[in-house]
């Protein structure tokens, strides 16, 4: 059984995150924890009175159980058992709590806004999230594709790394479908006129990643693009595509590199107008396929 938490405030962007992903196709059981922090800001001051704090937290509970019954009626008839959690305490905080006591495989959150300095700012909370949970985390933007404007577009980050081939082992995970248009992207250096450099660059190994894909993304094809930074290269080629999603995969990391992250983890966090999904802190396992060829337990060729 699959194991994901969805944290919600009530809002819309955390009910767009919740119906995001109750449209990914699976096949196992999915347990599903339905995280709420339950905050009054300045509760923690002792010159407040008591009766107005009860009465907030109240209000905060019956905020949250609405909250909950949305997210529960996106994913009734499927094969997806709900629980919902609540804990009173600052939000981003309680949330990374949750996900290190459950231990999710994936967590799921909605993140405000679509203009550039919306997307830099991201949100205090999906920012601390993204940052600290331990587990994978999909941060949803509303891109029009929950509207049934356009078949899914996803983008997966490719290069020579486990990160990025356990990345591509999570998207796995899920059955996407023939009309999921899937592009297994790797960014190149291309050397100026003074520089020297390889005569010709080779898309085979990219385009043999994707085509490990096929059982479960019949669609998806390797991409090269031209980028001295694989961040600058995915958000200039997502916004070019109009994607919906992109997948990367992290390196496990300490506190410091935590507080740090990723170079291109964040600058697609922060500048990237779709979804992020962030694989981390995981094994890598053998993709599904549909072909004698690739079924064998090899790893996923390197850039």
């Amino acid at each position: 059984m699959k194991k994901i938490v969805v944290a919600t405030d009530g809002s819309q962007a955390a009910e767009d995150a919740a119906r995001f992903l109750s449209h990914i196709p699976h096949e196992e059981t999915i347990e599903l924890t339905v995280v709420t922090a339950l905050f009054v800001p300045g509760s923690h001051r002792t010159y407040l009175g008591g009766d107005w704090i009860k009465t907030c937290m109240q209000r905060e509970r019956e905020s949250a159980d609405a909250a909950f019954a949305r997210i529960e009626a996106l994913f009734e008839g499927a094969n997806v058992v709900l629980k919902h959690v609540t804990r009173e305490g600052h939000p981003a905080e309680t949330v990374v709590a949750v996900a290190r006591e459950l231990q999710p495989e994936l967590l799921v959150l909605g993140a405000t806004g679509h203009s550039t300095i919306s997307r830099i700012l991201l949100g205090s909370t999906s920012d601390y999230v993204a940052t600290h949970c331990p587990c994978s985390v999909l941060v949803v933007r509303r891109t029009g594709v929950m509207e049934n404007q356009h078949p899914l577009r996803v983008a997966i980050a490719f290069e020579p790394s486990e990160p990025a081939q356990a990345a591509l082992e999570e998207f796995a995970e899920f059955r996407w479908g023939a009309d999921t248009d899937v592009s297994v992207v790797s960014a190149v250096y291309q050397p100026g006129f003074y520089q020297s450099g390889p005569e010709a660059l080779s898309s085979a190994p990219v385009d043999e990643a994707a085509q490990r894909l096929n059982a479960v993304a019949p669609r998806a094809t390797g991409v090269l693009i031209p980028s001295e930074h694989m961040g600058e290269g995915l958000v200039q080629y997502v916004e070019s595509k109009q994607m919906d999603l992109v997948v990367v995969g992290e390196t496990p990391r300490t506190r410091l590199g935590r507080i740090l992250l990723g170079s291109v983890t964040r600058f697609l966090l922060r500048h990237a107008a779709c979804s992020v999904w962030i694989t981390r802190n995981r094994m890598v396992q053998s993709l599904p396929t549909s072909s004698p060829a690739a079924s064998q337990d090899q790893p996923l060729p390197l850039v």
